[in-house]
């Protein structure tokens, strides 16, 4: 709970600290790389860094939280901070590192606001960071413990059985366990990060959904090669696995995290995805195809064309096994690889979308930002909306 006098101090004060958010945050994350530069090695993606969308996604946690808790100073917004555990718990971020984040982001507050930080001022904002804090490192404590590892000992060696080009942009990995014991247990539409030693020397790692069913001992990754666009340069983990491995190499995988996971109700459910955002709905989809579901469900995903749709016959595949499930295809150049499909952008125009629906959601930022926004507009209730997004959350409006 956040005390009166704070909320009323961080009442007043939130514009201004929400305004210099992204000024705070660059000086934090200089100062804190330039004094621990271990940070780089294995813990932060320096792609996100380059863009400044990690940045951006830290100001939007902070603010969110802050301004939650003025809404109701007794409820901790419990969907943000589960969201952020699962991506910290991903990377294998320790309650410790929490104290060196304090250090650098109250230095930076300090520098940018200079003198309108007060001790009042600053005495209310470390009260909402370690409630948050707190509040995450609970959580984080939790999900380690259900994982069964120390905290932060996330990672295990897994050999590739078998690589498969989906697209000329898109490969599949397929994997085991290289110390031959059980896979960990997993929920269908999660993730795990992948660690490699770049050229450089540097631990990188990425997040990918498991686009199979999580039942087995064989778990399967699907990459898109990323392409920088607008003068960024190439996604260089992608890049790497699709340029170096192979059939009998091995990666390093966490454990599986992720709060957007498959349901056990019976409701029906609908699978938005766009692009490669298509591999949680695909391992959703597997899943309910091993669990033999009579569960209504509705496919839609958008894509280039028939022939960048990665996944694609596994996909029908997975519909026509179930019971009482449908897809809906759009492609921008359909051509005339399948009949039957849509042309242009993803329209709802004329999709029923059941009431009771549960909805999963994936894909480019702005697909999801425009096709949450119809839901929303259909009436769907937003606390059925669910989405993944591919690296740092960005909080979409109306969250719940």
């Amino acid at each position: 709970m956040l005390s009166e006098e704070s909320a009323a101090v961080v009442r007043a004060t939130l514009p201004a600290v929400a305004g210099a958010l992204d000024e705070i945050t660059t000086r934090f994350y200089g100062a804190m790389f330039r004094d621990r530069p271990e940070l780089l090695d294995g813990m932060f993606n320096r792609g996100n860094q380059a863009s400044g969308a990690q940045r951006r996604a830290l100001a939007g946690s902070i603010a969110g939280f802050a301004r939650a808790l003025l809404a109701d100073p007794d409820t901790r917004p419990d969907a943000l901070l589960s969201r952020i555990a699962h991506k910290h718990a991903a990377v294998g971020l320790t309650d410790d590192q929490y104290t060196i984040v304090h250090k650098y982001l109250f230095g930076a507050i300090a520098e940018v606001l200079g003198d309108a930080v007060t001790p009042e001022v600053a005495a209310a904002w470390d009260e909402v960071y370690w409630l948050m804090a707190g509040a995450l490192i609970a959580r984080e404590a939790r999900l380690y413990h259900e994982a069964g590892v120390v905290p932060g000992d996330i990672w295990r060696r897994w050999t590739v059985v078998e690589r498969h080009e989906e697209t000329d942009d898109v490969v599949s990995f397929l994997l085991r366990p290289a110390d031959g014991g059980p896979a960990p247990r997993a929920r269908a539409g999660q993730y795990v990060s992948v660690r490699v030693l770049m050229p450089d020397g540097v631990h990188q790692l990425r997040q990918y959904s498991l686009s199979s069913a999580p039942g087995d001992e064989l778990r399967r990754i699907t990459v898109k090669r990323v392409a920088g666009a607008d003068g960024a340069p190439d996604g260089e983990v992608s890049d790497l696995l699709h340029e170096r491995v192979g059939t009998g190499d091995e990666l390093t995988l966490s454990v599986p995290f992720g709060d957007v996971a498959l349901d056990d109700a019976d409701t029906p459910l609908v699978l938005i995805s766009a692009g490669i955002g298509c591999t949680p709905m695909v391992g959703m989809l597997a899943q309910l195809a091993a669990l033999g579901s009579t569960r209504r469900v509705l496919v839609l995903h958008a894509d280039g064309s028939p022939a960048e749709h990665a996944l694609r016959a596994e996909t029908r595949e997975a519909v026509d096994g179930l019971s009482d499930a449908e897809a809906v295809f759009w492609y921008e150049r359909p051509g005339d690889e399948e009949p039957g499909v849509r042309s242009g952008l993803m329209d709802l125009t004329g999709i029923d979308v059941p009431a009771d629906a549960t909805v999963y959601l994936c894909g480019p930022l702005p697909f999801m930002r425009t096709v949450r926004g119809r839901l929303l507009g259909a009436g769907v209730p937003a606390r059925a909306i669910h989405y993944e997004v591919f690296g740092p959350d960005l909080w979409l409006p109306d969250a719940a």
